[in-house]
């Protein structure tokens, strides 16, 4: 009996010791979760829950349906200066532009500095109101090959039986596109059975319109003024220019047989002047490829020197080293010359070298491209072997090759060119 009493005794205070033990370690877990909670809440005081230190705080939030555009600082990359275009002297008024011209040429110095290895033409600037001197801006349109107003001449035509003489009445001259300062008359040739008789007028300052108002006499056979049917000649009238360097060069031709005089006889003439003729010979010594581009927003023109064949000269016998010479002309004035690398041993050389030319597109009407290809014979010896000319005051396919230049912006034109020396 005793010993059944005490059994259930410690079974009993075991139990109730198994049940404290699971309540204390219950209690521990607890408070451990608790510290936990507390720690991670003090690190992160947005997760921390309201309590007497911390008061709430109420935020409105509001839909919208409104595309949110992204507020980035951005950082614009520096805007490119061209260089300042090179203005050659036909175009600038030397009265009108004195010392401020000198400031500016100087400001622009700075800003275009030659980066290869070029012949560069040192010429003066047009004086700019801009702070900036390094941009430029695009005042006019490119000038298409149809807008090109070639000159205009006014003349009239009376034949003197008596004096058996033909005489030509100049009156004006109109669409004359000079720099400022030049001067100009106009020349005229009668040939008739082999022989040719020359007048010209007096020089005048020429202008966009310019009134001569004189006449030119030519002595005719006799048979001529009888019946002007049966004469067998011509007559070409020709614009000529003199600029301030003495340089005499043609603007315009018109021609006309002797027998149509008697259609032409008493009545007001206008016709236009085309522009000179190449000087032509019996054949070309050989052919250039060349390819043209122009970029009107960068003012740029350029030219690609891609081959030549059918070279034939005496030159070549000893040594065959060849390259092409690139030269730059606004009017008479040479603004830039470049040359491509030397091809040695090979009559029909490669070179496809780029060479880009800052041209202002007020310029191209005026402006020409001249090359030449250049044999090394010897050591600091260069022998030409042919040229050709390109732009609106050339003719054949140098003048066909930039109206199309023209016509079709910043598209490559390739044409082949007969080389003449």
């Amino acid at each position: 009996m005793l010993v059944s009493a005490t059994a259930l005794l410690g079974a009993t205070l075991g139990t109730v010791s198994g049940l404290l033990t699971l309540c204390g370690l219950s209690l521990l877990c607890k408070s451990c979760k608790k510290g936990k909670l507390e720690r991670g809440d003090e690190a992160d005081p947005e997760k921390a829950k309201p309590s007497i230190l911390h008061t709430l705080t109420q935020f409105s939030v509001q839909k919208s349906t409104k595309p949110i555009q992204p507020q980035a600082s951005l950082k614009f990359p520096e805007i490119y200066c061209p260089k300042p275009c090179v203005t050659s002297q036909e175009v600038i008024n030397y009265k009108e532009h004195g010392a401020a011209n000198d400031t500016s040429a100087a400001a622009l110095d700075t800003c275009n500095q030659a980066t290869d290895r070029e012949d560069v033409f040192s010429l003066p600037r047009q004086a700019s109101t801009d702070e900036t001197p390094c941009t430029s801006e695009q005042t006019g349109a490119m000038t298409k090959s149809s807008s090109i107003l070639y000159p205009k001449l006014h003349f009239s035509i009376s034949l003197h039986k008596e004096n058996e003489e033909l005489h030509i009445s100049i009156v004006e001259a109109e669409n004359i596109s000079v720099e400022a300062g030049c001067e100009g008359y106009i020349s005229g040739c009668v040939s008739v059975s082999e022989e040719q008789r020359h007048a010209q007028t007096a020089i005048h300052k020429l202008a966009a319109h310019v009134q001569w108002g004189e006449e030119l006499v030519f002595a005719l056979p006799v048979e001529g003024t009888e019946d002007t049917d049966s004469l067998d000649g011509e007559v070409a009238l020709s614009l000529h220019c003199c600029d301030r360097f003495s340089h005499n060069s043609t603007l315009g031709t018109m021609r006309f047989k002797l027998a149509d005089i008697s259609m032409m006889l008493d009545a007001d003439c206008w016709v236009d002047l085309q522009p000179p003729k190449q000087q032509e010979v019996a054949s070309s010594s050989g052919e250039l490829l060349l390819s043209l581009s122009y970029l009107p927003a960068a003012n740029r023109l350029g030219v690609v020197v891609m081959k030549a064949r059918g070279l034939q000269s005496d030159k070549l016998k000893d040594n065959i080293d060849l390259s092409v010479k690139l030269t730059l002309k606004h009017l008479n004035a040479k603004l830039k010359k470049k040359q491509t690398r030397r091809v040695k041993h090979k009559m029909n050389p490669v070179w496809n070298e780029m060479m880009m030319l800052e041209l202002p597109s007020e310029l191209l009407a005026k402006s020409s491209v001249e090359l030449e290809v250049l044999n090394l014979a010897s050591p600091g010896t260069l022998l030409p072997l042919g040229r050709c000319v390109l732009g609106l005051r050339t003719s054949g396919t140098g003048l066909q090759h930039w109206k199309q230049m023209l016509d079709n912006p910043r598209k490559q034109i390739a044409m082949w060119h007969p080389l003449y020396t």
